[in-house]
């Protein structure tokens, strides 16, 4: 499911990769918590199509609370840490 919606983003078809992406993150909360690191992966895709959406203050408030879980979880020398806070970093400088 996350593998289609993904390639719904890719093919521009954002709302399709939307829905999906939100099944997809609501299931892995039930099935995985809230805190899994692919529930936290789901959550970034999300805010990614949100942002190609240019639904900005959404998106980057879903990376900001994606951010916060994985520097809880993953800690903040992991990979995916960084990359949320560099994805944050990007979006704040094109806001202003």
């Amino acid at each position: 499911m996350a593998n289609l919606a993904s390639t719904y983003r890719n093919q521009g078809r954002l709302k399709e990769s939307e829905e999906l992406e939100v099944q997809v993150m609501e299931t892995s909360k039930r099935v995985l918590t809230n805190e899994h690191p692919d529930t936290l992966t789901s959550m970034a895709n999300l805010a990614f199509t949100l942002q190609s959406q240019a639904r900005h203050e959404e998106a980057l408030a879903l990376m900001e609370r994606c951010f916060q879980l994985r520097e809880l979880v993953l800690g903040k020398q992991h990979p995916n840490t960084q990359s949320s806070l560099n994805t944050l970093s990007d979006w704040r400088a094109e806001c202003e």
